[in-house]
């Protein structure tokens, strides 16, 4: 085995192009791999990583909770077992805290949440914290950066993020209670986030239990789990090094290790399809060396191991540069693209497992050439004919029998999760990956018809069958991946825009406050009113209880959408106006409509809601108060300015004929702001539950994602093509030489080898659409009927399963696929193709 390690290495360093092709085939998934692992693991900072955020120096964090006792503790949250038991609301002491703690324990308060910091575009809503940071415990916890701890109730800490400094003065709360920054401070871990630190009592208004609440704890000895429980007991968390060595090890679902499988077979498959041809490159160029071993009394076997060792030479050091390399270029590009970066770390065992992948696909790459090299002929050879040999049909019933059986499993798995579609679709793939062999044979017949060098180049890839066959079944597992995704995808974005819909049409403003009372209404209309100068709102009224609480208006019924499936279960809130919400609404006048709204009818803009001429309504959600009633109003029909909206609108004189007591609480406008954030940090100034929404309509763009498909397909296709070609132009330097010497210009070569090319990629594409087809079509069963994009304005749109699907071909991509990439491959491999021929000279026959 050293003589065979030996002798491939030193072949290697011989070819160092080839060598270098083959490594970059073979090193380039796992070195993307790698990278996304170690980036992902050290942008990720776990709990027990930034415990220095919650603990400091401390030994324990202690938390309150919403219930009277925990009995399951994950990392710093109480789980109550059943229904729990919720707490009298009367809040923990600092004294019951000690209590249950070992003696002679410290405690200081810490509390956190969230606090409204004033800014010029309103108000930001930023974490908070209250703790002294001047306490030893609090060490590590928020390190100084510039300046001094706040000392006083009026002093408070940022962070950079915050953008103000030393001397400072900041308003906190909606009571824009002034504050001096004294000093800036670091937030472990993490330089993008968000706070202010202060005493307490300056920032958090709300004190009750569970929102935050708690102590820091010096113990005199390490707290341990037995303390942790004791807190549990009543209704505390306790949070320490020994709580997180407690903590349960997570466990990954089956769906989870069934796609991991089937991501690394794809990619193990792909990287053997790309570098087989190149290793045959090697064979070609090691053909005489073979034979003269052969010649010696090497045996069949010694050539096949020779070729192997070539595969494990290049596999392992491929996969140890890639894997420094995605080690190294993850911890490079955590700081530039994630705020968020915790200790270093790299996660070995997931590196060793894709570094044993790159070292495996070299092998498996590897096993067709060393096939072959036991066949070719060594006197052939040695007498300078070509001592290739021919690829068979390959194994056409064992292909078909799995391309079934692919088909099969696949239609079975489109009313399961999408990782089983994939991994039905694996079995189809390997069928046509043995079939391609035998699909090569049979399109080569049609080069008969083709000019003088296309015929060359497309019946040169016939006669290399193997080398052909490769470079097609990678080209066909590409387009077929990103076909089937983009048929799911594309069908998923238009189910979606489809089956939109909304409460009033689009470019409407609608501005609303529910749980106010009349003055603080009053406050979000004056304003609006000075925020949208020149603006005529549209008044709209909720109707109230005795409590002056607002009750949901809902119909009751089951509404209908033709263009999206049989049934989408959605509730959207009735709305409650005069004629000009009605006008606002239609986008005009609509005289029917008028009247029926002026007799106290209900005009409705989606038909399904009506049966018979009357719509039912609900008043209140089902079971959920002595608010909750069921009655009926008269009802008409009418169009909406735009076809997506369902809204229904009804007269306060109507609502108040059934008893109901309305108040102004929404006011709408045909109006586009240019910054509606900025208007809803301006109103949000004048009370906390205002709310501004603009109906927009449908936004998502799906181009974005069809490109990074069309990307994802163009890196193995043109790889597999380009490598093929390049060994074409070395077995076709014979040919060359005879065709320049009865006169053919010098571009046929270049037209032989970009035909050649063209031939490859355009088949494989042309199997990869049809094989993608398939798993796309159950893709975009699974991913539209599963949740039917029924989208409103209002905040109790519901949105429930359906069971219509749609299949929406992305025709772009697949032309593109199709046509474009074999066009590309063509023009590139014609462009840069090495042709030159060689010298003529006699062979021995």
């Amino acid at each position: 085995m050293r003589a065979l390690l030996r002798i491939s290495r030193r072949d290697a360093l011989r070819a160092k192009g080839r060598t270098a092709l083959i490594m970059v085939m073979i090193g380039l998934p796992v070195l993307v791999i790698t990278c996304v692992l170690t980036f992902a693991a050290t942008a990720d900072v776990t709990l027990s990583e930034g415990i220095v955020r919650k603990l400091g120096a401390a030994d324990l964090r202690i938390k309150t909770s919403n219930y009277a006792q925990v009995d399951e503790q994950h990392d710093d949250h109480g789980v109550p077992s059943g229904k729990g038991r919720a707490n009298d609301g009367v809040p923990t002491t600092t004294a019951e805290a000690a209590a249950r703690l070992q003696p002679g324990s410290r405690l200081i308060g810490f509390d956190e949440g969230s606090v409204d910091v004033r800014t010029e575009r309103g108000y930001d809503h930023v974490s908070a914290i209250e703790i002294d940071l001047r306490d030893p415990l609090t060490k590590g916890m928020r390190p100084l950066i510039e300046g001094r701890y706040p000392a006083a109730a009026d002093e408070v800490a940022v962070t950079p993020r915050m953008g103000r400094g030393p001397g400072d003065t900041i308003e906190v709360t909606r009571a824009d209670r002034r504050v001096t920054v004294v000093g800036v401070v670091e937030f472990p871990f993490n330089s993008a986030y968000k706070e202010v630190v202060g005493f307490r009592g300056v920032l958090l208004k709300d004190k009750r239990d569970g929102r935050g609440t708690g102590w820091l704890a010096d113990t005199p000895a390490p707290a341990t789990w037995e303390d942790t429980r004791s807190l549990n007991e009543v209704g505390l968390v306790g949070l320490s090094p020994a709580s997180l060595a407690r903590e349960p090890a997570i466990s990954m679902s089956t769906t989870t290790v069934v796609g991991i499988g089937v991501a690394v077979f794809m990619v193990g498959m792909e990287t053997v399809l790309l570098a087989g041809p190149a290793f045959a490159i090697g064979l070609r160029r090691r053909a005489t060396e073979l034979a003269v071993i052969a010649a010696q009394g090497g045996s069949k076997a010694h050539l096949r191991m020779i070729v192997l060792a070539d595969g494990l030479v290049m596999g392992g050091a491929a996969a140890l540069v890639a894997a420094v390399a995605g080690v190294s270029g993850g911890l490079l590009l955590v700081p530039v693209l994630s705020d968020s970066v915790g200790p270093l770390e790299v996660p070995w065992w997931p590196v060793a497992g894709v570094m044993a992948l790159g070292l495996v696909s070299g092998v498996a790459a590897a096993m067709a050439p060393a096939v072959l090299a036991g066949r070719q002929d060594p006197a052939a050879v040695l007498a300078g004919r070509s001592g290739a040999a021919r690829g068979g049909p390959g194994r056409p019933v064992l292909g078909l029998v799995l391309v079934v059986a692919g088909v099969v499993a696949t239609l079975l798995a489109s009313r399961t999760q999408e990782v089983w579609i994939f991994a039905a679709a694996v079995l189809g793939l390997l069928g046509l990956v043995a079939l391609v062999p035998l699909l090569v044979a049979l399109t080569g017949r049609l080069a008969v018809r083709l000019p003088l060098a296309p015929r060359l180049g497309v019946r040169d890839a016939v006669r290399h069958r193997m080398r052909t066959a490769s470079a097609v079944a990678a080209v066909m597992a590409a387009t077929a991946g990103a076909v089937a995704a983009g048929i799911g995808v594309n069908s998923q974005y238009v189910e979606a825009r489809e089956s939109f819909r909304s409460l009033t049409p689009i470019g409407t403003l609608s501005i609303g406050a529910r749980e106010v009372d009349d003055a603080e209404w009053a406050r979000i209309r004056q304003a609006a009113q000075e925020r949208l100068p020149g603006v005529q709102p549209v008044e709209g009224f909720v109707p109230v209880n005795s409590r002056g609480r607002v009750i949901p208006l809902l119909p009751d019924v089951t509404l209908e959408c033709t263009s999206c499936g049989p049934t989408i279960h959605h509730l959207s809130e009735v709305l409650v106006g005069d004629q000009r919400l009605l006008s606002l609404m239609q986008g005009g006048n609509d005289p029917r409509a008028a009247a029926a709204l002026a007799e106290g009818k209900a005009v409705v803009f989606n038909p399904s809601m009506v049966r018979h001429g009357r719509l039912s309504l609900r008043a209140g959600f089902e079971g959920s108060s002595s608010d909750a009633g069921k009655f009926e109003v008269p009802a008409v029909v009418a169009k909406a300015a735009d076809p997506q909206v369902i809204g229904i609108l009804l007269s306060p004189a109507a609502m108040k004929a059934k008893g109901f007591t309305l108040k102004e609480r929404l006011i709408f406008a045909r109006h586009w702001p240019q910054d509606v954030e900025m208007l809803r940090k301006d109103l949000q100034a004048a009370s906390a539950q205002a709310s501004v929404q603009l109906e927009d309509g449908f936004q998502t763009d799906i181009a974005s994602v069809l490109l990074v498909l069309m990307g994802g397909a163009l890196i193995p296709v043109l790889g597999g093509t380009f490598v093929a070609t390049a060994l074409a132009a070395a077995d076709l330097r014979p040919d060359l030489a005879t065709i320049s010497a009865v006169g053919a210009p010098s571009r046929t070569g270049r037209l032989v080898l970009a035909a050649q090319a063209g031939y490859i990629a355009g088949l494989g594409a042309l199997v990869g659409v049809i094989a993608g087809a398939v798993p796309g079509v159950a893709l975009a069963w699974a991913m539209t009927s599963r949740t039917g994009y029924y989208a409103t304005l209002n905040p109790v749109g519901l949105a429930d399963r359906i069971e219509a699907t749609t299949v929406a071909v992305p025709w772009e991509l697949v032309g593109a696929i199709v046509v474009g990439l074999p066009l590309l491959a063509a023009l590139v491999a014609g462009a840069f193709a090495r042709t030159r021929a060689l010298p003529l000279a006699r062979r021995l026959t």
